[in-house]
């Protein structure tokens, strides 16, 4: 009799966490602060608060600035959609800043200037040549070392410049080396005097019309901007003048950073907004006894003052001693004159200021400039005091990530560090400075005050924005970015083979579910099946500690990469013999982590795989099915058609074959749908864009018109030099040696064959040369016979 079972027990559970692997990669990213990789730790657990400089809107956005947003994009996803922290982002917008005051006036002013320019004048000539004078002797006279200053000694100093120019490489490359804007003002000064010479000829021939005017002031528009506002700029009172340039490239901003698919700011603060903020917040660091107002009105943060002192107000930290430190970030530059000077604005003399490492908090307002009231009078904020209220006012005392480009570092976030930390008396107002690297083009600095830049809209003519993000994912956020042609050709590629395994696998998916086909009684999931998964559990733990290195984008997107290439040598065993589901779960994690780069496009759903497709208004939804169909029904048809025209006349396969490539290569394409042959006979459909298909058959053709070109000319060429060689031949065998086939006197008695026998001076031929002589007698011989042979082929031809 069997054994009776045991009375029902509680059973043992063992706990899993004993046998966890602890070995999940701790999350730490490149600090300014400390100048290595630290432990990311927000304050408050999961949620991080970060601050980020925002643009000076003053003039379109260009390749750098999509270099820093896009990046900080990416950092900003990744810690939000894959490590899960709750993320409030801040982004200021500086619509108050010497540069916009400058240019919002000069704006004005020549437009002013174009609308009372209804005519062609010699006044208005003169008024060019003044201001391109004027502007010669300020930005060049140096480097021209210029004299008197009359308008002779400058004329003559530029044509001196522009001799140089094209015959002393040395001096000019010196001249750059020396003052980086030094090209820049040779081409304002160039197109400016084009223009004027352009004018008076039209003038001196009649042409005095208003298109004249606007092109002389066009041409000079560099020139006679500074000109004008050093007149007219301090007469301008209407704040409206500002705020409506602000607000123009504000708008523009957010368009470009639309088009490139970057999130937008949580919160989004104003410099004009704040002031009120502002002045409170320099009266408390007064008070606090880290700056001083001067007799102007204007307020000065006390680097000494500040630098190296304990703090005063503060219980922070109170377990250990520490004191105050300016420019945390670059302590090495704290005296360099150059970019503190640039730090406080082209309208800033400091003359004022205690020390020449004093910077400007509160600006007392010039003529010409807005101003809003405070205790020491009508002023506006300095550069660096705006973020540091904002910051203060929307995240508090303390926060966990401040961003930038590397170009703020100092003097801009170092003087934001200082006066935070002297208004909240603290040691540590940031805990996580991230710095993005700087952007070249072609190995040359860009930027907007060189004239140099490409802009968005510029570089989107050129590339799509998914191009430029995965360009900026190849490098790393921190270091600096050679933006090169090459660059973006292994983008594209990169790109194109992303595609192409998307396409692929969603083929094979739609394939496999539409064909409703039983099983095969095999399950495939055998030793290939179970490697490819291995390696995909492996690379999603590569990719986790890639990410946790500092937000490490390259190596992580190298990582996707080669598990597509696995996958895609997998699917080389051919349809019948892979595991879609598994394919399909891969493509699937591809998917999620490049959209969490902020690489896709449109809504994703739980099935999603591939970039995805942007949704338009009305596109697609209220489409009928004769609009849907017809298109791909009228390609069937026709080929239908052709096969029957075929079938009829007996045509060769190989007629038929090539219908079959017409339907795929010219019929289909522009629909979006390739078609794959495959090693079983059935071709594979893919659904792909028509553009992608179109670009890729155009250039498959160009390939075969080139390779054919190439056979063409190779042929050419051959057939050129059997005609050369032929044409060698005309001259019989017997006159080679003869004149005019050679100098009179060069031999004087010849045999029969026409072979010398004595040279000019009578002289009996040496048996070497006359050995020599009859080698060459020889090969003429057959080409002239060769020749004869030709000439007799083509007549009959």
């Amino acid at each position: 009799m069997a054994q009776e079972l045991k009375k029902a027990s509680k059973p043992t559970w063992y706990d899993p966490a004993k046998a966890v692997r602890n070995d999940r990669p701790t999350l730490k990213v490149y600090n300014s602060l400390t100048k290595d990789k630290v432990e990311f730790r927000p304050t408050h657990g999961r949620t991080v608060k970060w601050y980020n400089c925002g643009p000076t809107v003053y003039d379109a956005a260009h390749l750098g600035h999509a270099r820093n947003y896009m990046s900080q994009d990416i950092v900003r996803r990744i810690l939000v959609d894959y490590f899960g922290y709750d993320v409030h982002f801040v982004m200021n917008i500086t619509d108050i800043d010497d540069k916009i005051i400058i240019r919002a006036r000069q704006n004005h002013l020549l437009d002013q200037l174009r609308n009372e320019s209804t005519t062609l004048s010699e006044s208005l000539i003169t008024q060019a040549s003044e201001a391109w004078s004027a502007y010669f002797s300020s930005k060049l006279g140096k480097s021209a070392q210029l004299g008197s200053g009359t308008p002779a000694d400058i004329d003559a100093a530029w044509s001196e410049l522009l001799a140089k120019e094209r015959d002393d490489e040395k001096w000019w490359s010196e001249a750059k080396a020396a003052d980086e804007k030094f090209t820049m003002h040779i081409a304002s000064l160039r197109k400016a005097k084009e223009g004027i010479t352009k004018a008076t000829t039209a003038l001196s021939s009649g042409d005095v019309s208003q298109t004249q005017a606007a092109a002389l002031i066009d041409a000079a528009s560099d020139v006679l901007a500074l000109s004008l506002d050093a007149k007219l700029g301090s007469g301008l009172t209407d704040p409206s003048i500002s705020r409506r340039l602000a607000a123009h490239w504000e708008s523009a901003f957010y368009s470009d950073m639309a088009k490139l698919r970057v999130l937008p700011a949580d919160t989004v603060t104003r410099v004009t907004e704040y002031v009120p903020e502002i002045v409170q917040f320099v009266e408390r660091i007064v008070q606090n006894g880290y700056a001083y107002a001067t007799d102007d009105g204007s307020v000065y943060f006390d680097t000494r003052a500040f630098d190296g002192t304990s703090p005063k107000t503060s219980t922070q930290h109170a377990e250990q001693e520490w004191s105050h430190f300016y420019a945390k970030l670059q302590p090495g530059k704290k005296g360099n004159k150059e970019a503190l000077e640039e730090g406080e604005g082209a309208l800033s003399t400091g003359a004022s200021k205690r020390h020449p490492s004093d910077f400007a908090l509160w600006k007392a307002s010039k003529p010409g400039e807005p101003a809003w009231p405070s205790s020491w009078g009508p002023g506006r904020p300095g550069w660096h005091i705006e973020c540091s209220v904002m910051a203060s006012e929307v995240l508090g005392d303390n926060m966990d990530i401040h961003s930038g480009g590397i170009d703020l570092c100092f003097p801009h976030h170092d003087n934001e560090l200082a006066q935070s930390e002297a208004y909240h008396d603290c040691p540590q107002w940031v805990n996580y400075f991230l710095h993005t690297g700087h952007l070249h083009i072609e190995g040359l600095k860009m930027s907007k005050s060189l004239k140099n830049f490409i802009t968005v809209q510029d570089a989107l003519n050129m590339y799509s924005a998914r191009q430029l993000r995965l360009a900026f994912l190849g490098q790393l956020w921190s270091s600096p970015m050679d933006f090169k042609q090459s660059t973006m050709q292994e983008v594209k590629a990169r790109e194109s083979s992303i595609d192409n395994f998307f396409n692929v696998v969603k083929a094979l998916i739609l394939e496999s579910r539409s064909s409703n086909v039983e099983s095969d009684q095999h399950h495939h999931y055998d030793k290939p099946e179970k490697e490819l998964a291995a390696f995909l559990a492996e690379t999603q733990i590569s990719f986790r500690a890639s990410l946790s290195d500092s937000f490490n984008t390259p190596e992580a997107l190298d990582h996707l990469l080669e598990l597509i290439s696995r996958t895609n040598v997998y699917l080389q065993r051919g349809r019948s013999n892979i595991n879609v589901g598994l394919v399909e779960r891969i493509a699937g994690w591809v998917t999620k982590m490049l959209r969490m780069f902020g690489l896709g496009e449109g809504p994703i759903t739980r099935n999603t795989i591939g970039w995805g497709e942007v949704e338009i208004d009305g596109e697609t939804s209220g489409a009928d099915r004769y609009t849907i169909l017809m298109p791909y029904l009228q390609a069937l048809s026709a080929f239908r058609d052709g096969v029957r025209q075929l079938a009829i006349r007996n045509a060769p396969a190989k007629e038929i074959l090539a219908l079959c490539d017409k339907l795929r290569d010219e019929d289909l394409a522009p629909l979006g749908v390739a078609l794959d042959d495959q090693e079983d006979g059935k071709a594979l459909v893919k659904l792909v864009n028509p553009e992608v298909l179109l670009r890729a058959r155009d250039e498959k053709i160009a390939a075969a018109a080139e390779k054919a070109a190439k056979k063409a000319a190779a042929v050419e060429a051959e057939r050129a030099k059997k005609v050369a060689r032929l044409e060698k031949g005309k001259i019989p065998p017997t006159e080679m040696f003869k004149p005019p086939s050679v100098e009179v006197g060069i031999y004087s008695t010849w045999d029969e064959r026409g072979i010398p026998q004595t040279d000019g001076d009578g002289k009996e031929i040496s048996k070497a040369k006359t050995k020599k002589l009859l080698k060459e007698w020889e090969i003429q011989e057959k080409l002239h016979k060769e020749w004869k042979e030709w000439l007799e082929a083509d007549k009959t031809a």
